[in-house]
């Protein structure tokens, strides 16, 4: 995704910082995104390897600005629901009722209105709608891999009704959010309203200057597979992020993240992440590569396989994986002005284990392995100024100073 980065900054070049913000009247950008892709796991299962073919994150983006910039409004409809019914291979991956796939999001991804205001040099702003809850990392969207990394559902809680409060002084940001715990039953289904306000977040973000950023959040979350009587999680998150333009290391990502389960006052279980990933420009390539060691839960399996129940019978899960896997990826951009055309190959290898013993779930029994490789390729394409990095909204966006550039191929 960073290989159109370069394409980004020029782009952005021509403009003032928050140019959109600095105009009188409305202002904004249109945009569409989309990865075709090849994946072959080997194996995926039981010893056996499946090759398949997938439009990935077809989307349309936009966003736009008013009253000088004190009014903005972000949208982004996400067609997977369409695209991706089976989910996407990525061995690992779990959430939603998927597993060892990457699940669809909803058609309505984000739908947000944000409000902003000064007092003097703080500045605070007010976001609400459908979107990201202020907690973790970035959507996985915008960096620099089509696979998603396993720790998606420690990492991010994202596609709830949310309202989120942010106060900034200087590179000082806070934000708190109230949401809805549970999460998606399906990409056209809308989140519980009656259960807004069960839920809450909040985040710190300090940007250090040339490019690096620190964050830390807490999230409680209210039963998010169950309506009632499920498990609650308590979520904490920490990261180290680095981007510039210029350097060896164009953009890092250091992560950690774990979820506790919970039964009341009890702890039922402890998933946790440690995640790094990087990028560098060679040639007109991006480079990429990433390290990931998370823990996941295991739920029995449907008659597919690759599915789980959303309706859980039992609150246990009936073994605990640790995923370690490394990612590696090249990418060439061929923009030609507001068109992106980026083709990739990217190569993971996966080693699951037990991390809990006795467990009902052996990952060498159950893949026919003790490794597993994925080899993707195919190339992102996208129209417009595609949005730089999600999970952010109003005075909390730490975003380069241009919150609407095209940016890693990502939006």
């Amino acid at each position: 995704m960073l290989a159109v980065a370069s394409v980004a900054r020029a782009q952005a070049s021509s403009a003032p910082p928050h140019a959109a913000d600095s105009t009188a009247g409305a202002s904004g950008s249109l945009a569409l995104y989309g990865v075709a892709l090849v994946s072959r796991a080997d194996p995926a299962m039981f010893g056996r390897a499946y090759t398949e073919g997938y439009l990935a994150q077809p989307m349309v983006m936009a966003r736009g600005t008013a009253l000088r910039g004190q009014l903005e409004g972000v949208l982004t409809i996400d067609f997977e629901g369409l695209t991706l019914v089976r989910g996407q291979l990525t061995p690992g991956a779990y959430g939603e009722g998927y597993v060892d796939r990457r699940h669809p999001h909803t058609y309505l991804h984000e739908a947000v209105l944000v409000g902003r205001g000064a007092f003097g040099s703080t500045t605070v702003s007010l976001a609400a709608g459908k979107g990201f809850v202020a907690f973790g990392t970035d959507d996985p969207m915008t960096r620099p891999f089509a696979a998603y990394p396993v720790n998606h559902h420690l990492a991010q809680i994202l596609e709830r009704y949310v309202v989120t409060a942010a106060v900034r002084r200087g590179r000082i940001a806070i934000e708190a959010s109230l949401f809805n715990g549970d999460e998606p039953l399906s990409p056209g289904a809308p989140p519980d309203a009656d259960r807004f306000g069960d839920s809450w977040s909040a985040r710190g973000t300090a940007g250090l200057g040339a490019g690096v950023e620190l964050q830390a959040s807490y999230a409680f979350v209210t039963s998010p597979e169950l309506v009632t009587g499920g498990l609650d999680q308590h979520k904490w998150s920490g990261a180290a992020r680095l981007e510039r333009d210029t350097g060896p290391i164009r953009y890092a990502l250091v992560e950690w993240a774990w979820t506790d389960a919970v039964l009341g006052d009890v702890s039922t279980n402890r998933f946790s992440s440690l995640l790094a990933e990087g990028s560098t420009d060679v040639r007109g390539v991006t480079a990429s590569v990433r390290y990931e060691n998370t823990t996941r839960p295991e739920e029995q399996r449907l008659l597919d396989p690759f599915r789980t129940s959303r309706s859980p019978t039992d609150l246990s899960v009936i073994g605990v994986t640790r995923w370690q896997t490394l990612t590696s990826a090249a990418t060439l951009s061929r923009p030609l002005g507001i068109v992106l055309v980026a083709p990739f190959v990217e190569v993971a290898w996966s080693r699951p284990t037990q991390a809990v013993r006795p467990s009902a779930f052996v990952p060498k029994e159950f893949y026919g392995t003790s490794s597993i490789w994925m080899l993707s390729a195919g190339f992102r394409f996208g129209l417009g100024r595609v949005h730089h990095r999600m999970g952010r909204y109003g005075v909390a966006a730490f975003d380069g100073e241009q919150p609407t550039r095209t940016t890693h191929g990502g939006h």
